[in-house]
């Protein structure tokens, strides 16, 4: 097991090395010139003096090969020194440390609500092929693939808040906030999860091990609750694992629907105001979240299934 966890680590070293060149990279090469794009939010000036400019790319490193910039940022990065809002002033670090929590908060709640919906209609789809149970599901999970998630989230916002009046337009601060982004959220992940979880399921039933157990007078939904649907989960959860990577950093329009305060509303407000240091961060924060996300899903399926998990102590 233990050499199995050594070996996706060491495989993630190279993903994360590619992950801080593209971070480094998107403040490298935006448009503008960083040093003349923090002095005009610093000083309000339209044209800040050519002067002040080049000073402030001497302090910032910019009249150095691209590569020295590179590893000077690297080393300060490790530090946990990711550089301060050209907007605000305020720490990068600390900017994102404020939104990790609300998008950690919604990302989760998001995964469990659609895990909700994902395991009883995979599962009784896949124990009734073709009932109307199955034709219901199947027509639900098609609608939810087919309809983008800000369009969830507008019909709910407008039925919902507007016009029903039964939870708040939009903010954060309490439970009946979090309801509408992590219903819409939730929606728009359960559609093809759905689908996947009633393949896997079926192809679970028709498993020898499943045979036999149904041979020996077990009963069905002990049959399909215990044996089918635990070895039909880590491709499910797989899947998962790169929605949460997505639902992290990545919801950007529910966040601005609904104004939650998360990740992708900060790299979206950093976007429009060239504030790169952010952008930087929050692009560095969200991909390595990404693929630590992945790698613990990896490590659940090494309890979840034999078969990898056999492989695991091979390797």
């Amino acid at each position: 097991m233990l050499p199995f966890i050594l070996k996706r680590i060491a495989a993630l070293a190279p993903v994360l090395f590619g992950v801080s060149v593209a971070a480094f990279l998107s403040l490298s090469f935006s448009p503008g010139n960083p040093a003349e794009i923090a002095l005009r939010a610093l000083t309000a000036a339209e044209t800040p003096p050519k002067a002040a400019v080049v000073e402030l790319e001497k302090e910032m490193g910019l009249d150095r090969p691209l590569y020295v910039q590179y590893w000077r940022w690297l080393g300060r990065t490790l530090k946990g020194d990711l550089g301060h809002s050209y907007q605000t002033g305020q720490s990068v670090v600390s900017a994102i440390g404020q939104a990790l929590g609300p998008s950690a908060l919604l990302a989760g709640a998001s995964i469990l609500l659609a895990l909700v919906i994902i395991l009883p209609f995979g599962a009784l789809s896949a124990a009734m092929p073709g009932s109307w149970v199955d034709r219901a599901a199947m027509t639900g999970s098609m609608i939810a693939v087919s309809t983008p998630d800000f369009c969830v989230g507008v019909v709910l916002f407008l039925v919902l808040s507007v016009q029903m009046d039964l939870l708040p337009v939009a903010g954060y601060g309490s439970f009946s906030n979090l309801v509408l982004p992590a219903v819409t959220l939730a929606v728009a992940s359960s559609g093809i999860t759905t689908r996947l979880m009633r393949t896997c399921m079926i192809q679970s039933l028709e498993e020898k091990y499943v045979i036999t157990a149904r041979s020996k007078g077990m009963s069905e939904w002990r049959v399909t609750g215990l044996h089918a649907m635990k070895n039909a989960l880590p491709p499910v959860l797989t899947y998962l694992g790169a929605q949460m990577g997505y639902l992290f950093g990545g919801a950007v329009v529910v966040e601005s629907i609904f104004l939650w305060p998360g990740l992708g509303s900060l790299l979206v407000d950093a976007v429009r105001a060239r504030d790169m240091y952010v952008v930087q961060g929050c692009i560095l924060v969200i991909a390595c979240v990404y693929v630590l996300i992945n790698l613990a899903v990896d490590m659940l399926q090494v309890w979840l299934d034999p078969r990898v998990r056999e492989g695991a102590y091979e390797g």
